[in-house]
C-alpha cells in the first residue's frame, strides 16, 4: 500500500497555471454562474485540456468525458446546483462535472486507492447526488427526486442526464412511461453521442428547439388547451396539426407518446445553443425531453477517430497517443474466452454470442468479425439478453452470453424463470469476477458464487488458470443445462493454454498439493495464493474447480484427514463458496474446525487489486497471518 501512496502523489505534475487562467478560478458551480456568457468558450477549452491532461497521466474513461464538456457546463450554469439535482447516467461522463464541483485537484488521484471514484457517489460530494456506475437508472432516480420535491413543497428541478446507449436499456422507458403521467417537473437530457436518433439539421433546428422550449410556445398552447378543450374534437384536430408540423422538422414524437414534451436535436458542443435553450426549459412545467447530439472524444483527434479505443485508457502521452503493448505478453482471461468462442464456434454451428453492449470489453470483437451472423449485440439490456438466449436454446441454437458478474445481476429473474427453471442449453461466460480495480464498489464480482450456487439446474466453475478457463468453458458447452464459468478480469499465473480442447470431469476437483494438519480450499483465483501459503504451513491444497456442483468425496476426504479446512474464494464469504463447504461437511456428520477466507461484508473500494486483495487479507501474507491466528487462537 505504502508504494502505490507514493505512485499516487507523482500521478499528475502540478498543470502550468497559465494553461487553466480561468478554469483555475472555478472550485464551484457558483463561480461558474459568475461568469460572463462570452468566456464560457475558453472555459471549456481549459476544462477539456485538463481532462485529457489528467486522464493520460492517471488512466480512466476519456471518450465519453470529452463529449460532456459543455453540456456539464450549461447544465452547473443555467441550475442552481445542488439545490437542482443533476442525475448522471452512465457515470462515467462526468469528469467534467466532478472538475467543476471542487474536485479538480483530486484528478491527480482518480479511480486510485483512497482517491476520488470515476463515477459519482453521494458519498463524495453533494453534486452527486445519485451514485451511478450501471446504466439507464437516471431517469427512475430523478423521477423520484421530482416527486420528493414536490411532495415536501419545494421548487428545486431534476435532471436526468442520460446517454451512452442507455435508452437501450428498458428500465429507462420504465421510468419514462411513470414520469409521463406523473406532471412533475423532471428534464431528461439524452446525450446522444454514439449512435444519432436524428441529426441536427443546422439553424432551422436551432431556432425550433429555441421556439419550442420558451415560454411563448407553452402559453399558446395552453391557451388553445383552455379555449379548444371545451370541443374534443377540434383539441385533438388541433394536437394532430401539431404534431404533424413538428414532425415536418422534428424526429419521432416518440417520446412525447410517453407524456414528454420533446425539443431537439441540437448541437451539445454548442453553448450558444445549449444554454438559452435550457433556460427556456427551466421555466416549463411538466416532464421535458432535450435531445442533444454530442460527439466522443470532442476536441481530441485521436479520440475523436477511435473513441472505442479512448473510451478506458491507461497511461498514454496525448502527443503520440495510444501506442500497442509489447508482444508476447501473458493473455487475459477476456482473451482466453475470446479465441475459445471462436475456436468453438468453426467446430460447431449452434454456437451463437451475446453480448448486452460490451463486445470489447468481453472480447468478443474477433468474434463478431469471424462469424458476423451468429453475433448479436443486443445492446444495454442485460434482461433480454438472457431470455433472448433461452428462446434460442429452445429451438435447438446454442447460445454463449459473455457478461460481466456485476452485470448479470441485473437479469437475475430472467437467469431463474427463463433459463434455470426450464433447464435451457445456456452458457454464462461471466467476466470480472471478484476484484475489478480502478472501477470499484459497482463493478466488482463479489456476489456470483452466493447469488449462482442456489439455483437449481445450474453449474458454476471457476478456473484457477488461463488453460482452465478454455478446458472449463468447452466443458460448460457440452452440457446440456445452463452453465456458468466466472473468471477474473486480467491475466492469470501464466500457465500455458493448450490447443486440443477436453471437457473436465463433473463436479470434481484436484488435491495439487499433499500436506498435513491443514487443508485449504481454494475456489479459482485464490489457488495461486493458497500454494504459497501452504508452502510455509506444509498445508494441502486442493483446486476445488466446481463451486456447483461441489465436489463432497473431495470435501469429505480432506475433513477426515486435517484437523482444519479453509476455505479461500475472491468473492463475498457469506452464502459463498465456503459456505456450500460447510454444508456439505454438516450434511455428512464432520466437524472439523473451519475457516472462510474471501471478500468481507462491506464494499470493496476502487484502487489497485493486488493492493486491495493485500488489505483484505487475500495475498500470500494476508492468508498466513489468517491460518496462523485460527491455530494460535
Amino acid at each position: 500500500m505504502n508504494s502505490e501512496r507514493v505512485h499516487d502523489k507523482q500521478a499528475r505534475p502540478n498543470p502550468d497555471p497559465a494553461m487553466y487562467e480561468l478554469l483555475n478560478t472555478i472550485s464551484s458551480p457558483a463561480e461558474l454562474r459568475a461568469l460572463e456568457r462570452r468566456q464560457l468558450a475558453q472555459l471549456a477549452e481549459e476544462l477539456r485540456a485538463y481532462i485529457i491532461e489528467s486522464v493520460s497521466q492517471t488512466g480512466g474513461h476519456l471518450s465519453s468525458n470529452l463529449g460532456t464538456v459543455e453540456l456539464t457546463i450549461a447544465l452547473h450554469y443555467v441550475f442552481d446546483t445542488p439545490n437542482d439535482r443533476l442525475v448522471w447516467d452512465v457515470g462515467h461522463q462526468t469528469y467534467a462535472h466532478k472538475i467543476l464541483t471542487g474536485r479538480r485537484d483530486g484528478m491527480a488521484r482518480l479511480r486510485m486507492h483512497g482517491g476520488i471514484s470515476g463515477f459519482p457517489r453521494r458519498a463524495e460530494s453533494q453534486y452527486d447526488t445519485f451514485g451511478t456506475a450501471h446504466s439507464s437508472t437516471s431517469i427512475s432516480a430523478a423521477l423520484g427526486m421530482a416527486q420528493a420535491a414536490r411532495l415536501r413543497g419545494e421548487t428545486r428541478r431534476a435532471v436526468a442526464i442520460i446517454g451512452d446507449g442507455a435508452m437501450s436499456a428498458g428500465m429507462a422507458f420504465e421510468a419514462m412511461n411513470n414520469a409521463g403521467v406523473m406532471d412533475t417537473n423532471l428534464l431528461v437530457v439524452l446525450n446522444d453521442n454514439d449512435m444519432s436518433i436524428s441529426r441536427p439539421v443546422g439553424g432551422l433546428n436551432k431556432y425550433l428547439a429555441r421556439l419550442l422550449s420558451g415560454g411563448l410556445y407553452g402559453a399558446a398552447r395552453k391557451a388553445s388547451e383552455a379555449v379548444l378543450g371545451k370541443v374534443p374534437q377540434l383539441w385533438e384536430l388541433a394536437k394532430r396539426v401539431e404534431e404533424h408540423a413538428k414532425g415536418m422538422a422534428l424526429p419521432s414524437t416518440m417520446f412525447e407518446e410517453f407524456g414528454f414534451n420533446y425539443i431537439g436535436p441540437i448541437d451539445g458542443h454548442d453553448l450558444d445553443s445549449l444554454i438559452p435553450t435550457l433556460k427556456n426549459i427551466s421555466e416549463l412545467k411538466g416532464p421535458q425531453f432535450l435531445h442533444v447530439v454530442t460527439r466522443k472524444g470532442q476536441g481530441y483527434k485521436l479520440a475523436e477517430a477511435d473513441p472505442v479505443l479512448y473510451h478506458g485508457v491507461s497511461k498514454f502521452k496525448p502527443d503520440a497517443g495510444i501506442v500497442g503493448g509489447k508482444p508476447g505478453g501473458k493473455p487475459t482471461y477476456t482473451q482466453i474466452f475470446g479465441d475459445w468462442l471462436c475456436d468453438m464456434a468453426a467446430l460447431d454451428a449452434r454456437l451463437v454470442g451475446i453480448t448486452p453492449a460490451m463486445c470489447e470489453g468481453s472480447g468478443m470483437v474477433r468474434f463478431a468479425r469471424e462469424f458476423p451472423e451468429r453475433y448479436f449485440d443486443v445492446g444495454i439490456a442485460e434482461q433480454h439478453a438472457v431470455t433472448f438466449a433461452a428462446g434460442l436454446a429452445c429451438d435447438g441454437i446454442k447460445p454463449v452470453v459473455a457478461i460481466y458478474s456485476t452485470f448479470l445481476q441485473r437479469a437475475y429473474d430472467q437467469l431463474i424463470h427463463d433459463v434455470a427453471i426450464q433447464n435451457l442449453p445456456v452458457v454464462f461466460a461471466l467476466d470480472r469476477a471478484g476484484l475489478v480495480g480502478a472501477d470499484g464498489a459497482t463493478h466488482n464480482g463479489a456476489f456470483d458464487f452466493a447469488y449462482l450456487r442456489c439455483i437449481p439446474n445450474l453449474t458454476v466453475m471457476a478456473p484457477a488458470d488461463e488453460n482452465e478457463c478454455r478446458q472449463m468453458l468447452y466443458t460448460a458447452f457440452q452440457l446440456d443445462t445452463p452453465a456458468a464459468v466466472r473468471y477474473p478480469r486480467g491475466t492469470g499465473p501464466g500457465v500455458a493454454v493448450s490447443k486440443q480442447m477436453q471437457a473436465l470431469p463433473l463436479a470434481k476437483g484436484e488435491l495439487r498439493r499433499q500436506g498435513s494438519k491443514i487443508a485449504i480450499l481454494a475456489f479459482g483465483s485464490m489457488l495461486k495464493a493458497a500454494i504459497e501459503a501452504a508452502e510455509e504451513l506444509d498445508a494441502s491444497v486442493a483446486n476445488m474447480r466446481f463451486v456447483k456442483p461441489l465436489d463432497a468425496d473431495l470435501v469429505k476426504q480432506l475433513a477426515r484427514e486435517h484437523a482444519l479446512l479453509v476455505t479461500v474464494e475472491e468473492g463475498a464469504v457469506m452464502g459463498g463458496a465456503g459456505s456450500a463447504v460447510a454444508e456439505c461437511l454438516a450434511a455428512a456428520g464432520l466437524g472439523p474446525s473451519l475457516l472462510h477466507l474471501g471478500l468481507p461484508d462491506r464494499f470493496v473500494d476502487h484502487g489497485d487489486s493486488a493492493v486491495l486483495l493485500a488489505e483484505i487479507g487475500l495475498d500470500k501474507a494476508g492468508l498466513l497471518a489468517a491460518i496462523r491466528a485460527r491455530l494460535n487462537g
